[in-house]
């Protein structure tokens, strides 16, 4: 099977080479030859990489289209953006690949399209590109994830694929799709999720938004803790996530820090455009936004409160990736040097070298610390007397305590329980 791939950027090169080799399917053997088409220079020693777009088309079984839909780079929600204009992603990467590609394509062949859009855009902008074609257009969004998009590829919690009117009749596109999933995927009991183009929108941003409401609404609970006392937000949290008969699951029922990444908060600022556009009459987007923005400042604060020097352990959005896309991180950084640009802020090294080195004259001074990512900072050598600021709440003095010693005190972000704090106060 010949496959051709258009875009190898961050989600790309991975999904790419995870499609290509050799595959083995009910006592059969697949060899899955990919070509790969990027208007960057890239290398792979698991797919062909060709400098020509027809070359990625021409004769292929499918051809995979991954290039971006990016929003203004003020939009990411590494920096607040409630109070900006409502923006629509921005399409043109993909109207340009359509458009470069449509003299190649020939009738019948598949061209499947895996960026994030909005609701209406298949049929309403790209569809128009390509019409007489008539080849089979087929929106195929991925759930994946940086740091771990081979893996998420290969074992999806269900794949969504739609088409003009949502069939998957026997022998059709869609179930030539579907069979090709079986044959490379791991996970055999993939649930597979067909509708129309407008669907298929729908369920790819509204899983991505559902995400960023469960961190915003279980983040409120370790606000209300913050600000009423005497309550643990675990153990509300936990208590809920433990709710499978109403509630969906217990995934990121964890309190922490904000909701992260190049996907979630800019597709909630697409969705508050979309409210607008439909004339829905209210917007919970906007609230989210609001809400993670809210948060984030109220983290600041507390950082601000002991009037210390204030280290932030992790810029990216997310522990063991470069990417700083929509990093929490540095939107509590945002607020600590909104309200107090007075405080020097620091962030720790990681091994892509992304991070602004902890500069020399704090290394033997008191700080305050916050630990922006989860399990990453059990080496790492905090000064005497400083204090840890741990939305996790994953520092104790049972895992943690070689590192803990001569620290002043680990607060549990969310936990104003005053008899928990006892045994973390040194």
């Amino acid at each position: 099977m010949n496959i051709g791939f258009i875009g190898l950027g961050k989600l790309g090169l991975e999904c790419a080479e995870a499609m290509a080799g050799t595959h083995y399917y009910q006592d059969s053997t697949f060899n899955m030859s990919v070509t790969g088409y990027d208007i960057v220079k890239r290398t792979s020693n698991k797919i062909t990489i060709t400098d020509d777009i027809k070359n990625t088309v021409i004769d292929k079984d499918f051809v995979f289209i991954a290039v971006q839909t990016p929003h203004n780079p003020k939009y990411d929600g590494s920096i607040p953006t409630s109070h900006l204009e409502n923006k629509e992603f921005d399409y043109s990467y993909v109207e340009d690949v359509l458009h470069k590609i449509k003299n190649y394509i020939t009738k019948d062949q598949n061209i499947i399209l895996i960026s994030t859009v909005l609701p209406g855009t298949c049929r309403e902008r790209f569809i128009p590109i390509i019409e007489n074609t008539n080849c089979n257009f087929i929106y195929n969004p991925y759930l994946i994830a940086m740091g771990t998009t081979a893996w998420d590829m290969l074992n999806p919690e269900m794949v969504i694929i739609g088409n003009a009117d949502g069939t998957r009749e026997l022998d059709s596109p869609t179930s030539k799709l579907i069979q090709f999933y079986k044959i490379i995927m791991q996970k055999h009991d993939t649930r597979f999720e067909v509708g129309t183009w407008d669907e298929a929108e729908c369920i790819k941003i509204f899983y991505n938004t559902f995400i960023s409401a469960k961190v915003g609404l279980v983040n409120m609970i370790q606000d209300v803790a913050e600000r009423s006392g005497n309550i643990n937000c675990d153990i509300v949290a936990n208590a809920i996530a433990k709710c499978t008969q109403r509630i969906m699951g217990k995934a990121y029922m964890k309190p922490g820090m904000g909701d992260g990444g190049p996907c979630h908060p800019r597709d909630n600022i697409a969705l508050r455009y979309l409210a607008e556009k439909l004339d829905l009459g209210y917007d919970l987007f906007d609230a989210i936004m609001t809400a993670r923005e809210v948060q984030a400042k109220r983290m600041a604060e507390k950082l601000i409160s002991f009037n210390m020097p204030i280290v932030i352990l992790g810029k990216s959005f997310k522990p063991d990736v470069e990417f700083t896309d929509g990093s929490s991180s540095m939107l509590v950084g945002h607020y600590v040097k909104e309200l107090a640009p007075h405080l020097d802020l620091y962030y720790d090294e990681n091994p892509q070298n992304t991070f602004e080195p902890i500069t020399e004259e704090i290394h033997d001074i008191p700080c305050v610390y916050l630990l922006g990512h989860r399990g990453k900072h059990h080496n790492f050598t905090f000064n005497w007397d400083s204090i840890i600021v741990d939305p996790w709440r994953e520092f104790t003095t049972d895992n943690h305590h070689n590192s803990l010693i001569g620290i002043k005190k680990v607060i549990h972000y969310g936990n104003t329980r005053s008899f928990d704090y006892k045994w973390l106060q040194f």
